[in-house]
């Protein structure tokens, strides 16, 4: 058995994640229409059916989308903060929606799937670190800036999907409105490339076999800026880096 991870697509038009260990498979945010979902995960040699559920990282468009009639269509689970419930309904949650504690890992499957709490404007959002037990997977997208808490548990992970959202001088030169660049650069936003570099000098990376950037602005950033900030962090070929499209993703990688 091994970990394995594929992207349906990154970036502000939708995201969705694939985590697999053994026979078990969640879906970690759904962005996407239901039928371009069945789409995206047919280009990985998936159906609907082959997930146990989709895991929800926060309340905004372009990752919780459609997740919950797309469960509801396919008869799947769904994983999600209390806040995050709270900001899109006012109902107690349906028997398919499990909402979780943020700081408590919970098990489907053979995978142990361990939420935690990062700064973006949203009512609770979280991020996750994916285990089979022998490796460890952490995801880190939609985040205004690196906290102690947020190093500390992705430190000494065998594979990083990271935000790389945008270049500072793009978003400050780029044609988006004021309070828009405010946003995503301040506190609450989207990781810049250079923060993301800097927490990638925090961490314990001596094990890392895996390191994709992730949710790049079409507008403020390019593929090759990320992928040099990255590589400098660890002192690798840029050519390592992976990179996470918004129409394609990234196909299998496994550990």
């Amino acid at each position: 058995m091994a970990l394995r991870f594929a992207s349906l697509g990154s970036g502000s038009r939708g995201n969705g994640l694939v985590v697999e260990a053994g026979a078990s498979r969640v879906l970690l945010d759904c962005g996407f229409s239901p039928r371009d979902c069945e789409r995206r995960l047919g280009r990985l040699g998936l159906v609907p059916s082959d997930l146990a559920g989709i895991v929800v990282t926060h309340e905004h468009d372009d990752h919780i989308g459609d997740a919950l009639p797309f469960a509801a269509r396919h008869g799947l689970q769904v994983w999600m903060t209390h806040g995050t419930w709270r900001a899109i309904a006012d109902t107690a949650a349906p028997s398919h929606v499990t909402l979780v504690d943020s700081h408590h890992p919970f098990v489907v499957g053979e995978l142990c799937v361990s939420p935690f709490p990062v700064p973006h404007d949203a009512r609770e959002p979280v991020q996750f670190v994916f285990s089979d037990g022998a490796s460890r997977l952490g995801v880190l997208t939609d985040i205004g800036a690196p906290t102690r808490h947020v190093a500390e548990t992705l430190s000494g992970c065998d594979a990083l999907v990271l935000e790389c959202n945008h270049d500072a001088g793009m978003l400050a030169r780029g044609p988006y409105p004021a309070w828009l660049k405010q946003r995503i650069g301040g506190p609450f936003g989207h990781l810049a490339n250079d923060a993301a570099a800097e927490l990638l000098a925090m961490l314990d990376t001596r094990g890392l076999k895996h390191v994709v950037a992730a949710h790049l602005s079409e507008s403020n950033n390019t593929p090759e800026l990320a992928r040099r900030a990255l590589a400098e962090a660890l002192g690798c070929e840029e050519s390592w880096i992976g990179v996470a499209s918004q129409d394609r993703g990234f196909d299998w990688r496994a550990l």
